[in-house]
């Protein structure tokens, strides 16, 4: 009890991280040409877009006017900015007698001349998709800020933004925000929401699950309560040790009330088995902490090996949900033993069971299952070859082409204004190239900034790509400048006229060119966003730039990388396989360590790992055939189901074991085996069924794939338990 209110009083401390670089793959080597990358330049995510709509066209005086007042007033006002631009005072840069300077390119006061400068504008690529949409209904306010700002920085600025487009007039319906301040305020308290609607839906369902289960208000007490305080107490720790929850924290509450509830039924199953058969509380106990608590130790280990399987992984909130979730599985186990026992032991056997038969109602479908493993071997061992067959077609179908927009929440606005900028604007997936200039050239040297402009030319003539910036951008908007701003000159001079160029580039104001050569004037950039298509047609994208490159720029001269957060999200998909199967490999080693520990039999450990192969390769073809992408989040199901599953194969061999000591005859030892020990993990299945169905209330659509994958799959687990292995055990005379 004391450790319950410790953890009660510890909750508030639970702090929620969102930030990008923790699904950075760790270890990688193009993480660090990343992290070296920002270190000289800054990182592509240090912005906040605000897009405000006006109908029938941005190009409204008053509607600019408000524009213009909401920016200066976020220059001052906003904490964590940087830069704040915006298409009222965006300027284009002028040569005058007195050298260069620049000039407003909107005359708010003369609508004749705003007509002109909308024409002019809507025709400027450095300007469309950029500050205005193709339909010229809308325009963008960029806000650039501090890099890396956290959750609580990530606060403030959206606290601030809010109050100033309130006070500017702008109505919520009317602007759309995309960036990581919006991200990282948002999706935490979506998070937060999320964590308490699938603990009271599980918390629920469980309930009506132990009501209709055990019907005594004692037993039900006893197993909620036991549920409750593993969960608080887990919660507790978290806070205890500053663990931070991430994205996936939604899933703890789930899995701490499912897990810990299949260990309280099968406890409670088998003590109120032995009570019925006429044993005192003490004796019951005893028996049932012999042999159920042992077993119940053994799954709980197995449990925790699966999930700390996780820690494979080269992304760090995968590790961690790993790592966390073992420590609750033991932590649930833990509460069961030291609670939930101890607090059976007080109450009379009428106080905690009901009516005999309605419990035992079970006992004929049982029987029936029984008899069918028993008569049915030929039938099982074709449909489990042909099921084989129908997995490894649907395995062949997985692909890793996940999108951002499916990690959103699906009726979040977050999400629709995320769509609503790949819709209107460039998007929001950041693809940075890094070039290195080369020994004998210089950073203004015509060679090195001709094969800067040409590689901008070419990333933006792919249909994935509206618009880049580069060194070459700048230099292809002063030769603009000194043709009088003629669009037509807005393109690389030639070598000759580029000379004046080159002695401009570094002294027209609001040229960017900072941002894009790095301080030892060695390196540059060109910074792009891809739209939204899918990691695959990224990749293919990327391959596709790469090679233009090696065939088109000279390497003497400049040699381009790629990087940005786009491309090392991207890079997860790359290594969800290999740290797949690597996880799953370790975990059939510690599992099998542990069996071996339990049963010290050869043939039964082997025999034990084939029917949790089933669910493993059904998941893998569900999502084959469904055409979920196989992403980071979604791959942490083998996990899950490899840890769960085998669990009941744990309590089913172990009941088998006992019960042909007591008997002496292997097939009576199989029936009792299925009356006692197919009931509970029956129980436990239908749990894990619902109780990961919960998931589908999610608005976050990685959680609702999860949900459905472990909840089929699992119930595939139940039946492999109940049919394949039977037969294999009779086959191999174990």
């Amino acid at each position: 009890m004391s450790l319950s209110l410790i953890s009660l009083f510890l909750l508030p401390k639970l702090q929620f991280i969102f930030n990008f670089e923790q699904f950075f793959p760790q270890g990688d080597p193009d993480l660090d040409f990343f992290q070296e990358f920002i270190a000289e330049f800054e990182t592509d995510d240090n912005f906040l877009l605000v897009a405000l709509d006006n109908e029938p066209s941005v190009f409204d005086t008053a509607f600019l006017t408000r524009v213009k007042a909401f920016s200066k007033e976020a220059r001052k006002e906003l904490p964590y900015a940087k830069q704040i631009q915006s298409l009222p005072e965006f300027k284009y840069p002028v040569m005058t007698p007195f050298g260069p300077s620049s000039i407003s390119a909107i005359h708010l006061d003369d609508l004749e001349q705003l007509k002109k400068d909308s024409v002019r504008l809507m025709q400027d690529e450095r300007i469309k998709y950029n500050l205005i949409n193709a339909a010229g209904n809308s325009t963008i306010v960029i806000i650039k800020t501090e890099d890396e700002v956290l959750l609580k920085e990530s606060d403030e600025i959206m606290s601030s933004i809010y109050i100033l487009l309130e006070k500017h007039g702008f109505d919520p319906e009317d602007y759309h925000m995309l960036g990581r301040p919006y991200f990282q305020s948002d999706l935490a308290v979506i998070q937060k929401k999320e964590i308490i609607m699938s603990t009271l839906i599980s918390g629920v369902l469980i309930s009506i699950i132990m009501i209709l289960l055990f019907r005594r208000w004692v037993s039900i007490l006893i197993a909620l309560g036991s549920i409750g305080v593993g969960l608080l107490i887990f919660m507790g720790i978290l806070a205890l040790i500053g663990r931070g929850l991430s994205l996936m924290a939604a899933l703890y509450p789930v899995l701490m009330l499912i897990v810990g509830t299949s260990d309280v039924i099968h406890i409670m199953t088998k003590y109120l088995d032995e009570l019925k058969k006429g044993k005192q509380r003490k004796a019951a106990l005893e028996v049932t902490i012999k042999q159920i608590g042992l077993a119940t130790l053994m799954t709980s280990l197995t449990t925790a090996a699966g999930f700390a399987t996780l820690l494979s992984s080269k992304i760090l909130p995968i590790q961690e949900f790993g790592l966390n979730s073992a420590l609750g599985v033991l932590v649930a186990y833990i509460v069961v033993i030291g609670f939930t026992c101890p607090i059976l032991s007080f109450f009379e056997k009428e106080q905690l069971i009901s009516d005999h038969k309605k419990i035992d109602r079970w006992g004929g479908l049982l029987d029936k299952a029984y008899h069918f493993s028993l008569n049915n071997k030929r039938l099982i061992y074709v449909t489990s070859l042909v099921m084989l067959v129908i997995f490894g077609i649907g395995i062949s179908k997985v692909n890793t082409n996940y999108d951002l927009v499916n990690n959103l929440p699906r009726s979040a606005k977050i999400t629709a204004d995320f769509k609503y900028f790949e819709n209107e604007f460039a998007g929001f997936r950041p693809l940075e190239l890094a070039g290195s200039i080369q020994e004998g050239y210089e950073i203004y040297d015509y060679e090195v900034v001709q094969a800067v402009a040409k590689v901008e030319d070419h990333m933006k003539s792919q249909p994935e790509i509206v618009t880049a910036l580069s060194l070459g951008t700048m230099v292809k908007s002063i030769n603009q400048m000194n043709h009088r701003n003629n669009p037509d000159f807005y393109k690389m001079p030639d070598e000759s006229e580029y000379k004046k160029v080159r002695r401009l580039v570094s002294k027209i104001p609001s040229t960017g060119v900072d941002v894009l050569i790095s301080k030892n004037k060695r390196k540059t950039r060109i910074s792009t966003k891809v739209k939204d298509v899918g990691a695959e047609n990224v990749k293919a994208l990327n391959r596709r730039v790469d090679k233009w490159i090696t065939e088109n720029i000279d390497p003497s001269v400049i040699q381009f990388k790629q990087t940005g957060t786009g491309l090392l999200l991207d890079k997860n998909s790359e290594f969800v396989k290999d740290s797949l199967l690597q996880g799953l490999g370790i975990a059939l080693l510690i599992v099998s360590v542990l069996m071996g520990l339990l049963f010290r039999d050869v043939k039964m450990l082997f025999l034990a790992l084939i029917p949790n192969v089933v669910p493993l390769l059904f998941a893998a073809a569900l999502i084959g055939y469904t055409g979920v992408s196989l992403e980071a989040g979604v791959s942490i199901v083998f996990a899950i189901i490899f840890g769960i599953a085998v669990d009941d194969t744990i309590h089913f061999l172990s009941k088998y074991r006992l019960a042909s000591q007591q008997y002496g005859d292997k097939e009576k030892a199989m029936q009792v085996t299925f009356q006692e020990c197919g009931k509970a993990i029956i129980f436990t299945s239908i749990i894990l069924f619902f109780g990961f169905l919960v998931l589908l209330f999610s608005d976050n659509q990685p959680s609702q794939v999860i949900g459905m994958l472990i909840s089929v799959t699992l119930l595939s687990a139940l039946v492999a338990d109940l049919t394949i292995l039977p037969v294999l055990m009779r086959r191999f005379n174990i």
